[in-house]
């Protein structure tokens, strides 16, 4: 039987009602967002239309799911929010802290040493707050959801931009930082802008070495890493349907990438099948029952230019494999180009390293097809040319392939299986040691979904290309970065020519999936009892202090911070890595608030001026200095910041500092509402061009932040070092519930003060 069955029938009871009155009151057919969407109003039964991109809307999401790395966060706040039990079905997942070094087994061992601090007070908080708690090894956040709680036509949030995940079986599954996770479990509406909807048909069927991954890679060569802001993506189509639920799945995952706000599917045979091979036939059965319900109307699919904001069209059969990058998600480049566009850019074409895995492509069918290539190296008395890793999603997974004969036949190539976790994908990986910063310039390929700088090894001299497992796996095989398996031959080990047979593999396991311990632990169902203990002088955990309001007499007199040149992702306000280890104690993590933001004055890193000084220093020292002077900050950014994780660090650390306004050309939307949550002005320049205006010495000040209101620019006097002025027009996006977040100090001190 699934978890939370009753909950899932009581959305499919009233989803009918619900979607027939949408459907009334738009006044014609609805997509499958739309009806997701409408269905899970906080007020219930529709009763006005909503305007897509414009309207702020309340929701009632059916459940919560957190990582381990940002769940610390997202629970030291709902601690304060003076509720006894989470309000709706809540987990917590230890996926993060697991660093890939030496073997799955080795590596578990020792992030349970080091981490034991922290998965001991995540396991308590979940036990005394009603939460499902998966311990260190169970698997990857996204793929354990996809296992056990994702339901087709469902709503759910989670501290992790890749919850979009779940849009493999049928959600409306969307990231979100720890704040909005703390509204919904203490039981209070959600909110989000109205979504745009961006309809992706897809002709034709993969076959081949054709791959679900080479659709998104495909799909973020056409929007690119901002093109999907603001939108649901929906896919439709006869190659929608001919897919696997997992390869959905990765589809979804990936569309995070390219900052949609999620992505999803129509509900078909194929996630049936997926419901009944993980145990939830009472899933698949309920939702048979309402199926009109959980994919759009006939008449959509039909017409999708009349109904989707934009509509984008792509043929399977013509699409041949993809690999994007390096340094970002969005350069792709037909695997059949890449030897001239290696040569064009001068990319390493040896290829150190290849790896599979993570919550973006760990399924059971892609491991399957994976593993029909690697046994084709003993086959053909080939040898592996690069190092070579896999990371498994889940334990179920790992489990079912170790008893398929997949990991000896990987083992056989001289593969590493790592644990059950994010580990590289994240750069939890252990390559360089403490030499990272300076590691050599070299190629590696993976079939993850991000591969920004220093993303995955901590070298910045890396890069990074993402593909399909199959295509990672053959790479890895020829050592070559311009190998296409679909046309190039490999000379064996006897001197003679062989091609790779296309792969093979399975979209369930025949036999049935398979575990011992799946990892899970149940919480008490009364927690009252249970003591969260946190050490005052732990270096790994911190309680909170409530933050301040940021008044208006401390938004005169501010100096800039930093002035961030080009791509600033979450990664860079905040790195992962080494630093997760401090995600649970704020002033610790606050150390590296912004190092990886390149200055625009002088193009280096961690390296700006202190106005008080005059003298150049590190981003977070010279933010404590203003701090300690008692003035606040402001930092200026370009297009797309905050892009990436939906880490609430990146929002939270510079308020602790002292930052008070983030200026950019555009947000990321996940980063845009986190600094909201927290109390903090997130504006955009109305005028582009006046990003150039920004001087490294100068002073700033908010003219009319007491006339703070919806729809209304703010107005910005510019000081330089001569004593010459400007004036800046700031556009901002917010509420009259969002400006009392910024009056109140932030969003968690409201909900105290309604709970109160």
């Amino acid at each position: 039987m699934a978890f939370d069955i009753d909950m899932i029938k009581g959305v499919y009871a009233s989803m009918g009602e619900r979607v027939e009155k949408a459907r009334e009151l738009v006044g014609k057919p609805l997509t499958l967002s739309e009806k997701i969407l409408y269905s899970h109003l906080w007020d219930g039964t529709p009763t006005k239309e909503f305007t897509r991109g414009k309207d702020y809307v309340d929701f009632a999401p059916d459940r919560v799911a957190c990582q381990d790395a940002t769940a610390q966060m997202a629970l030291l706040q709902f601690m304060h929010a003076g509720k006894p039990k989470v309000a709706v079905p809540t987990t917590v997942h230890c996926d993060h802290l697991i660093q890939a070094k030496v073997g799955a087994e080795a590596d578990l061992k020792r992030a349970n040493q080091t981490s034991n601090e922290v998965f001991d007070f995540l396991e308590s908080v979940s036990n005394k707050y009603g939460i499902g708690f998966w311990k260190p090894g169970a698997g990857i956040i996204h793929q354990v959801v996809l296992e056990n709680y994702a339901f087709p036509g469902g709503m759910m949030i989670g501290t992790d931009s890749h919850t979009v995940n779940a849009g493999g079986l049928g959600m409306v599954a969307i990231g979100v930082g720890g704040a909005d996770a703390v509204d919904v479990m203490s039981g209070m509406a959600w909110e989000l802008k109205f979504p745009k909807l961006i309809g992706v048909k897809l002709t034709g069927k993969l076959s081949g070495w054709t791959a679900p991954k080479d659709v998104i890679l495909k799909v973020a060569d056409i929007l690119t890493v901002k093109g999907g802001t603001g939108a649901i993506i929906e896919y439709f189509g006869e190659g929608a349907t001919s897919m696997s639920c997992t390869g959905k799945g990765t589809i979804c995952n990936m569309g995070a990438e390219v900052g949609a706000t999620t992505s999803t599917f129509g509900y078909d045979e194929s996630m049936d099948r997926y419901l009944r091979a993980t145990n939830r036939a009472d899933v698949a059965d309920a939702a048979l029952a309402v199926k009109q319900h959980l994919t759009a109307d006939p008449e959509v699919y039909a017409n999708p230019e009349s109904y989707f904001d934009q509509v984008i069209e792509i043929d399977l059969n013509t699409l041949e494999p993809h690999l994007n990058g390096p340094f970002t998600p969005d350069l792709a480049t037909p695997i059949s180009k890449m030897g001239e566009a290696a040569k064009k850019n001068d990319w390493p074409l040896n290829v150190e390293v290849g790896l599979i895995g993570s919550c973006t492509n760990s399924s059971y069918e892609d491991i399957s097809r994976a593993a029909s290539l690697a046994k084709q190296v003993a086959d053909k008395n080939l040898k592996t040319k690069s190092q070579f890793t896999i990371t498994p999603g889940s334990e179920q997974v790992r489990f079912t392939i170790e008893r398929d004969g997949f990991i000896d036949t990987f083992n056989n190539i001289g593969a590493t299986v790592f644990a059950n976790a994010c580990g590289p994908c994240i750069g939890m990986w252990d390559r360089y040691g403490d030499k990272a910063s300076d590691g050599p310039r070299n190629t590696i390929v993976h079939s993850f979904n991000r591969n920004f700088a220093k993303r995955a090894d901590g070298n910045p001299n890396t890069l990074a290309f993402v593909g399909s497992p199959e295509l990672v796996t053959a790479i890895a095989i020829a050592g070559r970065l311009d190998f296409n398996p679909v046309t190039d031959k490999l000379i064996n080990e006897d001197g003679e020519e062989v091609m790779l047979d296309e792969p093979r593999g399975y979209e369930l396991p025949p036999e049935g999936f398979a575990v011992e311990d799946a990892g899970y632990i149940s919480p008490k169902e009364d927690g009252s009892s249970v003591e969260v203990i946190v050490a005052p002088d732990s270096e790994r955990l911190q309680l909170l202090d409530p933050f301040e309001p940021i008044t208006p007499a401390s938004l005169k007199g501010m100096k800039l911070l930093i002035k961030a040149f080009g791509k600033c992702t979450t990664d860079h306000i905040s790195m992962a890595g080494p630093w997760l280890r401090f995600r649970g104690h704020l002033d610790n993590i606050a150390n590296n608030t912004l190092i990886g933001a390149v200055n625009a004055f002088n193009k280096k890193t961690n390296f700006v001026k202190n106005q008080l000084t005059g003298e150049y220093g590190g981003v977070p020292d010279t933010q404590r200095a203003y701090k300690k002077a008692g003035i606040k900050t402001l930092v200026v950014g370009d297009h797309n910041y905050g892009e990436g994780s939906s880490r609430e660090h990146a929002a939270m650390q510079p308020r602790h500092l002292g930052v008070a306004a983030v200026l950019v050309k555009s947000f990321a939307r996940i980063h845009e509402t986190n600094l909201k949550k927290q109390g903090m002005l997130a504006l955009t320049f109305a005028k582009e061009s006046d990003y150039d205006l920004i001087q490294e010495d100068d002073t700033f000040n908010f003219l009319d932040i007491d006339q703070f209101a919806p729809d209304k620019p703010l107005t910005i006097e510019v000081v330089h070092a001569d004593g010459s002025k400007d004036t800046i027009i700031a556009n901002h996006s917010y509420n009259d519930a969002q400006i009392k977040w910024f009056n109140e100090g932030s969003a968690l001190n409201l909900i105290k003060k309604e709970n109160a």
